[in-house]
């Protein structure tokens, strides 16, 4: 039988083999918290609490996945963005903070009056449910090529009672004559060849909503491209991408004819989000 404490303590030494040991420390923790239905005062106040063995099972099949590099969301099968946590599966990105970037740039586009938006790729729905709970006159349609991953933004809109649509889209080419005052997406645009595919939690995402042909923009050409065709005049187009892409990107739009076009920095200092209004 192993109480609390030690089944934290087995837990840190397996983690630390291979993470450093202040994040071995998080990930060990959050994952005991989460399998049993805790906060972390409470893993702290009954340290000396005996694990039932089935739970202890459970934490080592959920130590040995993390110490193979899995991420912890698939682990626990959720994710905090903005100011709510998703559910998260293997058939999706995992949502990062600095993805919030896209948010905040929207957010402060556009009033909260009435607004026509789409997310293009919605993954878990992150995106599209951020912007709505803090919009909610707007009528936000969240799109996705894979049905599974539909399925699992209508899960998380429903638990969050949150009202969008959804609809499976190759981008914007399932969207008929549709316009908007705001398309936003974060899309697949990392090389083929990026080596950082083969590195720790990565490497367990879906490829297809990673990378995007051989220099990592064949996505945002293809949104850049189509784009005009589906915003109002006036209407914004927000674009995550890699940290060393945002002249290109910006190039893109430029070339299409976009105003206005910037990059905006992420919290690390590097750019991440370009975005161009179309007239």
């Amino acid at each position: 039988m192993q109480t609390v404490a030690q089944a934290l303590q087995w837990a840190v030494a397996e983690l630390s083999a291979v993470s450093p040991a202040d994040d071995a420390q998080l990930d060990a923790r959050w994952l005991l918290a989460h399998l049993l239905g805790k906060n972390q005062t409470w893993l702290r106040a009954f340290a000396e609490q005996v694990l039932p063995d089935a739970d202890f099972q459970k934490y080592c099949g959920w130590i040995a996945r993390r110490r193979a590099g899995e991420p912890v969301a698939y682990i626990g099968g959720c994710q905090g963005f903005w100011n709510f946590e998703l559910e998260v599966t293997a058939d999706t990105l995992v949502p990062r903070p600095d993805t919030e970037l896209l948010v905040e740039t929207a957010l402060e586009l556009l009033d909260a009056a009435a607004k026509n938006v789409v997310d293009l790729g919605t993954g878990t729905g992150a995106i599209a449910l951020a912007l709505k709970s803090e919009r909610p006159e707007w009528q936000v349609l969240a799109t996705d090529i894979d049905a599974t991953s539909l399925a699992l933004a209508q899960r998380n809109a429903q638990r969050l009672g949150l009202a969008i649509g959804m609809r499976e889209s190759c981008w914007l080419r399932d969207l008929g004559a549709e316009k908007f005052q705001l398309i936003v997406s974060n899309p697949p645009y990392i090389r083929a060849d990026d080596p950082h595919l083969a590195g720790a939690g990565v490497r367990f995402e879906p490829l297809r909503a990673l990378v995007s042909g051989v220099d990592g923009l064949d996505a945002i050409r293809e949104i850049v491209a189509a784009a005009p065709d589906h915003l109002c005049s006036g209407g914004w187009l927000l674009l995550e991408h890699g940290y060393d892409q945002g002249a290109a990107v910006r190039g893109l739009l430029q070339a299409r004819g976009f105003h206005a076009v910037e990059t905006r920095r992420d919290l690390g200092g590097n750019e991440r989000v370009t975005l161009g209004r179309w007239f």
